[in-house]
């Protein structure tokens, strides 16, 4: 379907070079889409789930037949290196193949009832509405599959508003899905996509009373915008925002354990995954020895194109992003922060040149006093502030100051530490990992922050319930009408006495 919207140039971010061109959407171009969706709807709503399950399967299947190439594609126009693109697309997969199992237990309660003759259950339905997605352009697909593949399975209808950097990529997997879906005899407008700006084409989206549910995942400043206004309307909103991750070495920690988690979380997408290391904390008795360590470890660094299998650190998405390295490490610096790794943008000479347009900074770590106002803010970028600590309970206590709530992670060789970090005084945040990093999260656990990360969840777990519904059924099989708690209603009730009504 052609689009009336405006042309959008997309720029691969290590080069420079212009990559594509995509039609963007426009207002009639949403509501042509939505109404296609809803035509659709009621069909897909009454296909037996495991037979969406079936579907979701060879979605599956499709995009494993060309995990490379999209892989490629997501690192060309994005810009992480071509590892963490693959894996990106292995997230997908492997979500698809949590939705195939999904659809076949997509299981309510059967509730034992106080009145004889009845019989109570939970019912779990498809949304009466469609679900709308609106992701980010740090993870151009995977954060879609977390969200389509659950809700296919649901029995719902979606449209898909991406980041506007990484259209491409949109197109390219929602071409998969719609071809799979064609041939399998089901509407492609069960899944369908709309490229644009989100003063249009997502601001349509999240005032349209027709998306029941909207999957929001982006800065925390536009998610307070999303949840006013879907709230407003009595809606769902999902959201995935802002992380400020911290990680703390305690003094028994595998400091070799410790230091390559650290160096991935801080460095991996260039600083740029929702999860990224933004606090180290260090006990002082291993903090010099793990400065030390962490400088030998990104001093093998290698910063460049992301197509090259050498190389660890790719460029920012987009330009904006060199400005505000060079802004945030300035306010580090400001507040009594010492550079001890990198703080200066890049300019590469490989590719006969042509690296020197792309938007690469230095991965950097900063030494900070414990009262500077930059730990408070998170900034998409790879710079790492250190902190020296007395104790795991400072840790804690620093971990848990920040108004976001995604991830976190201490190492430790203390089971007391353990279950102090994962218990009820310990990480406030929606996901508390111990001797593993703040990145790289499993899609079997339900994926999701607290605070001003938005309290969503993603993937999996039960995270499957947000895409439905949730009847509580009671039927009467008896030729008695009794009331609940004993309500005696101008009559008698099935254990005598007058009952009593209950708040």
């Amino acid at each position: 379907m052609s689009m009336a919207g405006p042309k959008h140039t997309q720029i691969n971010p290590a080069t420079g070079e212009v990559i594509g061109t995509v039609e963007f959407g426009s207002g009639d171009d949403y509501e042509r889409a939505v109404k296609a969706m809803l035509a659709a709807k009621e069909k897909w709503a009454l296909t037996p789930a495991p037979v969406r399950g079936e579907v979701v399967r060879q979605i599956g299947q499709r995009i494993r037949e060309k995990q490379h190439a999209l892989g490629a594609l997501v690192s060309a126009e994005m810009g992480k290196i071509l590892p963490e693109g693959i894996g990106e697309v292995q997230e997908a997969v492997d979500i698809c193949d949590f939705a195939v199992g999904l659809s076949r237990t997509l299981n309510g309660s059967v509730i034992p009832s106080e009145r004889p003759g009845h019989f109570m259950m939970e019912r779990w339905n498809p949304l009466q509405g469609c679900v709308g997605i609106i992701s980010a352009f740090n993870f151009p697909c995977a954060v879609y599959f977390w969200n389509v593949a659950l809700s296919l399975v649901c029995g719902n209808v979606n449209l898909w508003k991406p980041a506007e950097t990484t259209s491409l990529v949109a197109i390219a997997f929602v071409k998969l899905v719609q071809d799979v879906l064609k041939e399998s005899g089901h509407d492609p407008a069960v899944a369908t996509l709309v490229c644009g700006h989100g003063k249009e084409i997502g601001e349509a989206l999240i005032q349209d009373p027709r998306m029941e549910l909207v999957s929001f995942t982006g800065s925390t400043a536009v998610g307070r915008h999303v949840n006013q206004v879907v709230a407003g309307r009595f809606g769902r909103a999902l959201l995935e925002l802002g992380g400020n991750n911290a990680m703390i070495i305690d003094r028994d920690a595998d400091l070799d354990l410790a230091v390559r988690a650290a160096l991935f979380g801080a460095v991996g997408t260039a600083g740029q995954r929702c999860t990224s290391l933004r606090r180290l904390f260090l006990h002082a008795d291993v903090y010099e020895e793990v400065l030390g360590r962490l400088k030998q470890a990104y001093a093998s660094v290698k910063i460049g194109d992301p197509l090259d299998s050498q190389t660890l650190c790719g460029p920012l998405h987009r330009p904006e992003g060199v400005k505000l390295f060079t802004t945030t490490v300035a306010k580090a610096l400001e507040e009594g922060g010492k550079v001890l790794v990198g703080g200066q943008p890049w300019h590469g000479v490989e590719k006969g040149g042509m690296l020197s347009h792309g938007n690469f900074v230095q991965p950097t770590v900063v030494e900070v006093p414990a009262t500077a106002k930059v730990l408070e803010e998170e900034a998409f970028v790879p710079v790492m502030y250190v902190v020296k600590i007395k104790d795991l309970q400072e840790g804690v206590k620093m971990n848990n100051s920040v108004r976001q709530g995604l991830s976190s992670a201490l190492f430790t060789s203390s089971p007391t530490s353990v279950f102090e970090w994962t218990g009820p005084t310990g990480s406030d945040c929606g996901i508390v990992n111990v001797n593993i990093g703040t990145s790289g999260a499993e899609i079997g656990g339900a994926f999701g922050g607290n605070k001003e990360t938005g309290w969503g969840r993603e993937s999996g777990s039960d995270a499957w319930k947000q895409y439905m519904r949730r009847s509580t059924c009671t039927i009467n099989h008896s030729k008695e009408l009794p009331l609940a708690q004993g309500i005696n209603f101008g009559g008698g009730n099935e254990n005598g006495g007058e009952g009593k009504i209950m708040d």
